[in-house]
């Protein structure tokens, strides 16, 4: 019987079949590579830093915060064909991917969670979560973002204007690159494709209309036309994998594991019944007391002013 591949993703949103623009890169480019995958939404831990992951049958499953992300794992340990192994030598791979990576990478971050001040990520990231933990979680990404970039009350401006102009030099490049051909490098799709195809899919169906990033992309005809066309070929009208939209847990570890074996199910005592009940009932006050908490923080986050030294991953 053959593998059944699954790519686990964040939930669909803004016309995307997901929009996380990590998760993105990886359905595009498992498309680019016509590997056939389903397609599954985790929506216990939406913020998790191992969302995207790929599940291969009921034994193993790789992460996208393991062995360098989500795109190596698929070319390295799940057997997907590596699109780069002919372009990844030319001249320009190690600069053009460097200008993906970071600065749309770091712009696009920025833009999501301090430039349009968190509506897009809070729809993409946290709405499934409820309120006072998803506000709290997006506050602090928030915070992280800024710590990251070195920005105060006092440098926020010129920050964002250092951000802006890196991206908007990359779009420049990028486009000169592109010119009239149908990808970046060679005329066939590979690696940086699926990621910056991924970028300004979000851009332009995420970002609002004021967006400072949007507008800096709709400044290159090309661009818009090749995000496009990936979005009518791609996402629109298919190949169209399975999707299975019921919720699912992360997995522990990207390893090859054992079925468990089946127990027979045994009757429960009393004493067990009774544990079980009172351990039902402490679990759900302690719930009730962290959403308390985290009321109270959301009302304490929000009368911050000072930019606090966050060091955290991203999510």
């Amino acid at each position: 019987m053959a593998e059944v591949y699954t790519l686990v993703v964040r939930k669909p949103c803004f016309d995307l079949p997901t929009g996380c623009p990590q998760c993105l890169s990886a359905f595009i480019y498992l498309n680019f590579a016509k590997f056939p995958f389903q397609l599954n939404f985790h929506l216990n831990d939406p913020h998790s830093d191992k969302i995207p992951y790929i599940e291969v049958g009921d034994d193993y499953v790789a992460y996208d915060n393991e062995n360098g992300g989500i795109i190596e794992c698929l070319k390295k340990d799940v057997g997907v064909v590596d699109l780069d192994s002919e372009v990844s030598s030319l001249p320009d791979w190690v600069s053009i991917k460097a200008i993906i990576t970071t600065w749309l990478h770091d712009a696009l971050v920025y833009e999501l969670w301090v430039g349009s001040e968190g509506s897009s990520a809070y729809s993409i990231y946290y709405s499934d979560l409820p309120w006072p933990i998803g506000k709290v979680l997006s506050s602090k990404k928030a915070r992280w973002v800024k710590s990251k970039h070195g920005i105060t009350d006092d440098n926020a401006v010129v920050k964002q204007e250092e951000i802006y102009a890196r991206a908007g030099y990359a779009y420049d490049t990028l486009s000169k690159l592109l010119g009239e051909k149908n990808y970046l490098f060679e005329n066939s799709p590979s690696s940086l494709d699926a990621i910056f195809l991924a970028h300004g899919l979000v851009v332009l169906q995420a970002l609002p209309e004021s967006s400072a990033l949007r507008v800096k992309f709709l400044e290159h005809d090309n661009l818009v036309k090749y995000v496009q066309k990936c979005k009518s070929e791609l996402i629109e009208a298919g190949p169209h994998p399975h999707t299975d939209a019921s919720p699912l847990g992360s997995r522990s570890q990207s390893t090859k594991r054992p079925k468990p074996k089946s127990v027979p199910k045994r009757e429960k005592s009393e004493a067990e019944k009774t544990f079980k009940r009172r351990g039902s009932y402490f679990v759900a006050a302690q719930l009730v007391a962290v959403v308390v908490f985290l009321t109270l923080m959301v009302t304490f986050d929000g009368t911050e002013v000072e930019v606090e030294n966050d060091v955290d991953g991203d999510f």
